[in-house]
């Protein structure tokens, strides 16, 4: 097999050749045909997230070891189980759940392996998909896209379930009420169209490059507003007529959540799944002044990733503009992502 390998921090990827791994026990073998370029691995590729005020949380503290292959968004061909994984679905494309838990805490048991305190993801800590095989450590993480096209489904994954779950946490909104979508890159724009396939009404999409949203009005956006431009708290007040109860924030940065936070009308919820850094700085009786939820969401379950896919089966959901790339195109796309050089998602193709 071939992976695209992090061999050292800050430094592009490697290609290198290694003998392609044999599953045991209820591991299945997967040949990726798709792999989506994820924001996250920016940080990842670097080594460690910021966590403002100087602070960096180090990734070989929470169990990285190089070399590691990124890519958590991967969708592929059962081509091979262990002897226990007699349920695989061999010769079936399949889209891969990468947020693996410990299987045995409380929130496994429930279902909710992404709040596991001992995760171990695919494309994380576990090898990923930006290579021609991955290992999966269970069939119950492959989940059935048939009908939706491979680069649509890939991104389901990461972006889709991601905002998804956190939907779940925002939502809903009531009669008259306003949605805001805070960034309207790859997360933000998927962000638009599921709030819209959940019943979502009025919905804004905010970001500081004007050029990025246009894709969110095609996405359902009922209105865009631009973050660099004026004073953008009053402009957000006055687009929204003060009835702004929900905010996702899909950058993560103390910019993006100060004007979440202090746009939100009394009993405002606030959600953040951005992981770009910085700290939060905001007055703390706000909070309770305006009865005001502040909350993270971490990707989301294999239970809310088959609900997702339920929806875009539907027809409820509006695809992402995606467009593809070569498999051996993964460390140019990174940089370019990382340097805002691209609208939607870029999925890796290694058919």
């Amino acid at each position: 097999m071939i992976s695209y390998s992090l061999v050292a921090f800050g430094k592009p990827f490697v290609a290198q050749e290694r003998a392609t791994p044999e599953p045991v026990g209820r591991e299945v073998l997967v040949r990726v045909r798709r792999a989506g370029v994820c924001h996250s691995d920016v940080h990842l590729s670097k080594g460690y997230f910021d966590f403002g005020d100087g602070q960096k949380f180090e990734l070989v503290d929470r169990g990285m070891a190089l070399p590691m292959t990124l890519g958590h968004e991967v969708l592929g061909e059962v081509v091979a189980a262990g002897p226990e994984a007699e349920d695989a679905p061999i010769g079936k494309t399949m889209l891969v759940h990468p947020w693996i838990g410990c299987e045995g805490c409380a929130a496994c048991c429930d279902g909710r392996e992404n709040d596991c305190a001992a995760m171990k993801p695919i494309g994380v800590l576990r090898d990923g998909g930006y290579a021609t095989h991955v290992i999966v450590p269970d069939p119950r993480f492959l989940v059935d896209v048939e009908g939706i096209d491979p680069s649509e489904a890939t991104p389901l994954a990461c972006s889709g379930v991601t905002v998804y779950s956190a939907l779940k946490k925002a939502l809903p909104v009531e009669e008259g009420g306003w949605l805001a979508i805070i960034g309207a890159g790859g997360l933000g724009l998927a962000a638009v169209s599921i709030a819209r396939a959940m019943g979502a009404e009025r919905i804004v999409a905010v970001d500081h490059d004007p050029a990025k949203l246009p894709a969110a009005e095609e996405m359902g956006a009922d209105a865009t507003l631009c973050s660099a431009e004026g004073d953008a708290r009053a402009a957000l007040g006055a687009l929204t007529g003060g009835r702004l109860l929900a905010a996702l924030d899909t950058v993560g940065m103390e910019g993006t959540a100060r004007l979440a936070l202090l746009s939100l009308a009394k009993t405002g919820r606030y959600v953040v799944v951005g992981l770009h850094g910085g700290s939060l700085r905001v007055p703390l009786p706000l909070l309770p002044m305006r009865a005001l939820t502040a909350r993270g969401s971490y990707v989301g379950s294999v239970r809310d990733l088959r609900e997702l896919v339920a929806l875009v089966k539907a027809g409820k959901v509006r695809s992402l503009p995606i467009s593809e790339r070569p498999l051996d195109q993964a460390d140019a796309t990174l940089r370019d992502l990382e340097a805002g050089r691209i609208v939607g998602r870029v999925v890796l193709t290694a058919d």
